[in-house]
């Protein structure tokens, strides 16, 4: 209860800090608070006065003087489903069409190396007098395979004429390695996808494509004619 508490008030307070996760731990009467950002500047302020503010009112909030605030930055905001969400819920909220906000969405994060990404948005779109669900993607985003780490995201935006639901799906490639628990890591779909890209490019050459000895060795033997033989001359009827 006390951990929904906090995630509230932080959602709250920094709301344009670019927040995509807030990992809570808690260890002999310690509380520790990581904020995974893209925009770490703006939660720790000029020489981190905005941080110890936070940590202050954090205090107050649980009644725990023993309050320790990280911060992470994460390197590539465009492959975060939650931060690319709420950049299209803010554009939303800003009166830019939907359709043009997703479509940014989905190109920026092609060209950062994505494998694929799908986009869903639901409620009165445009405005219209009809709710209905609009999907759009690209590339692939198999959600039945486990080894794919695939980060989702759902987030909604306050208009006008009421609440737009967006659900995000990135699709980041394969995890072929040992996965990663610690929710305090998150560089580690840049390392794995390289691993997965170099052992794909070593397979097809090595197995498949050494397919030429059956192209070699079958089409030898059958165009040689086995027992005929390519030198024995044909006898003429005449």
């Amino acid at each position: 209860m006390e951990d929904h508490k906090i995630r509230t008030y932080l959602n709250a307070r920094i709301n344009k800090g670019g927040v995509a996760r807030i990992v809570i731990e808690r260890t002999l009467g310690k509380l520790i608070i990581t904020i995974h950002t893209s925009k770490p500047g703006i939660i720790i302020g000029k020489g981190g006065q905005e941080v110890d503010r936070i940590k202050e009112e954090l205090k107050k909030l649980t009644g725990n003087n023993d309050v320790q605030i990280n911060i992470m930055e994460i390197r590539r905001p465009e492959l975060n489903a939650q931060i690319v969400g709420e950049s299209i819920a803010r554009q939303i909220e800003g009166r830019v069409s939907y359709k043009r906000a997703i479509k940014m969405a989905i190109t920026t994060a092609m060209r950062m190396g994505a494998e694929g990404i799908k986009i869903k948005a639901s409620g009165r779109l445009g405005g219209a007098e009809i709710a209905r669900s609009e999907e759009i993607k690209q590339g692939r985003t198999p959600l039945h395979t486990f080894r794919m780490d695939i980060d989702y995201a759902s987030v909604y935006a306050m208009t006008v004429y009421g609440k737009i639901g967006l659900k995000i799906w990135i699709c980041k490639g394969e995890v072929l390695g040992e996965r990663e628990l610690n929710p305090n890591l998150n560089s580690g779909a840049t390392d794995r996808r390289g691993v997965q890209g170099e052992e794909r490019r070593e397979r097809p050459g090595g197995d498949r494509r050494g397919g030429g000895d059956r192209r070699g060795g079958g089409s030898g033997d059958r165009r040689g004619g086995g027992g005929r033989g390519q030198g024995a001359p044909r006898a003429n009827k005449d």
